[in-house]
C-alpha cells in the first residue's frame, strides 16, 4: 500500500480510501466486516462514511452501527483506522425540533458529533467533515465550534464536502485569523466523466494545501466496463445511471477499446487515472462486496 500526506496535515493516509455508503444498504453486516477487514490487510487505513449513511431516511446511522460493531470486535481495529465521518444531513431526532432539518449550526454539530460517536463506538474522529456548505451559518460559528471540539479531543483535523472553491478560501481566510488550521481535505466528485473540479477546486485545493478526496471514482459503476449493464438495488439510481451511460455511450465504447489494448480492465484504469493528479490524496472505493474491494487494489500497480 502507498500512503501520503493528507492537505498539509502530518498525517498520512493510504492512497485509496474504503468507502462505506454501501454498508447496511447493499451490503449486509457480514459482507461489511469482512471488506473492513480486507482492507486493513491490504494496509488500507482510511475509512470514509456519514451519520447520514445507510439507506433511506429511516435508516440513517445504520453505517457508523455496522462501523462500531466491527471496532467492538476489537484486534485493535479502532486503533488502526484512521477514521472520517460527516454532519450536515437531517437525522431522525425527534429532539431536534426545529434544528431537524439539514444544516451546519454549532448546536447541530455537537448533537450528531456526540450521536455518531455513540454509533461508531469510538470516543473520538480523525477527520470530521461539513457534508455540503451551509450558507446560513458564519465561518465564526463554524470555527467556533471545530476549534472547541477539537480542544476537547473528540475529533483531530477538520474537512469539507461538496464546496465550491470560493468556499475553501473563505473557510482558510477565516480559520487562519482565529490561527486555526482550518479546512485539511475537501470531499470531490471527480472521475474520467465529471472533469469540472479541475477548473476551479483542484486548483484552490493544491494553492490552500488541502487534499482531495475523490469520490465516485468510476461514475457509480458508469466507468466499469459493461455499459449494457447497471445491476444495482436501487431503480432510481439504476435509470439514472443508465442514462449516463447513454449519454456518454460513444465515449464508454472508446474508453473500453483503449482500456482492453491495454490489457486492463475499465474501472482500474479510472482508479488510477485519478491517482496520477497530484492535487488528490485518495479516490473513494465504495465495494458492496469483498470481490469488487479485492479487484479495486490492482489500480495502484498500473
Amino acid at each position: 500500500m502507498e500512503f501520503t500526506y493528507l492537505g498539509r496535515s502530518g498525517l498520512k493516509v493510504s492512497r485509496l480510501c474504503l468507502g462505506t455508503m454501501n454498508f447496511g444498504y447493499y451490503t449486509d453486516e457480514k459482507e461489511s466486516f469482512r471488506i473492513m477487514d480486507a482492507a486493513l490487510e491490504a494496509g488500507i487505513n482510511f475509512f470514509d462514511t456519514a451519520d447520514a449513511y445507510g439507506g433511506g431516511k429511516e435508516n440513517r446511522g445504520l453505517t457508523e452501527k455496522i462501523i462500531g460493531k466491527w471496532f467492538a470486535q476489537g484486534g485493535a481495529r479502532r486503533e488502526k483506522v484512521v477514521l472520517a465521518t460527516k454532519v450536515y444531513s437531517s437525522m431522525p431526532d425527534s429532539n431536534d425540533g426545529p434544528n431537524e432539518k439539514a444544516g451546519l449550526s454549532a448546536y447541530k454539530i455537537r448533537r450528531h458529533l456526540e450521536a455518531s460517536l455513540k454509533r461508531l463506538q469510538t470516543d473520538h474522529i480523525e477527520l470530521y467533515q461539513m457534508h455540503h456548505i451551509d450558507e446560513n451559518v458564519t465561518w465564526d460559528e463554524l470555527w467556533d465550534v471545530f476549534e472547541a471540539l477539537t480542544y476537547q479531543g473528540k475529533i483531530v483535523y477538520t474537512g469539507s464536502s461538496n464546496f465550491a472553491a470560493w468556499h475553501l478560501a473563505q473557510a482558510q481566510a477565516a480559520a487562519k485569523s482565529r490561527n486555526f488550521l482550518g479546512v485539511v481535505s475537501e470531499q470531490h466528485k471527480y472521475n474520467l466523466a465529471c472533469r469540472l473540479p479541475e477548473l476551479e477546486v483542484l486548483p484552490a485545493a493544491r494553492a490552500l494545501g488541502i487534499g482531495v478526496i475523490a469520490y465516485s471514482p468510476i461514475g457509480g459503476g458508469m466507468l466499469g466496463g459493461d455499459v449494457n449493464s447497471t445491476k444495482t438495488k436501487s431503480r432510481k439510481s439504476n435509470l439514472y445511471i443508465q442514462k449516463q451511460i447513454e449519454k456518454h455511450r460513444d465515449q464508454l465504447v472508446s474508453y473500453s477499446k483503449f482500456c482492453q489494448k491495454k490489457g486492463e480492465n475499465e474501472a482500474d484504469i479510472a482508479l488510477a487515472w485519478i491517482l496520477t493528479n497530484p492535487a488528490i490524496t485518495a479516490p473513494i472505493i465504495g465495494p458492496r462486496t469483498l470481490e469488487q474491494f479485492e479487484n479495486s487494489l490492482h489500480a495502484l500497480e498500473i
